[in-house]
């Protein structure tokens, strides 16, 4: 599985930016598509999932209302469209994927295997 993450940048507070996950190597019928962030000095925080077959949804509550996740089959991408961005967004954002991720763990770091490699949003006040 590889995962490329794209669509960062810097944006100011209030705008918005939509991220994409295209994803190779395999089908993902049963799998959890997430988005993780980390700003600097923090730890790496879920921010949202969707699962790939029947598109349930999981949001963090930082995430919740501001941010939407979707996928594109037939392009097997995921997005992340993130409005209203405050400088807490600021945050390098990762991809990642997963089979078999039951809805209770999926904000653990440690239950994916797979990772991209992390694109940049900085959100300037």
């Amino acid at each position: 599985v590889q995962l490329q993450a794209s669509g960062g940048g810097l944006v100011q507070a209030g705008g918005s930016l939509r991220l994409s996950c295209a994803a190779s190597g395999r089908t993902f019928s049963n799998y959890m598509m997430t988005w993780f962030r980390q700003a600097p000095g923090k730890e790496r925080e879920f921010v949202a999932a969707i699962r790939w077959s029947g598109g349930n949804t999981f949001y963090a509550d930082s995430a919740k209302g501001r941010f939407t996740i979707s996928r594109e089959n037939a392009k097997k991408t995921v997005y992340l469209q993130m409005n209203n961005l405050k400088p807490e967004d600021t945050a390098v954002y990762y991809c990642a994927a997963q089979s078999g991720v039951i809805a209770s763990s999926v904000s653990r770091r440690a239950v994916y295997e797979h990772w991209g490699q992390g694109t940049l949003v900085t959100v300037s006040s």
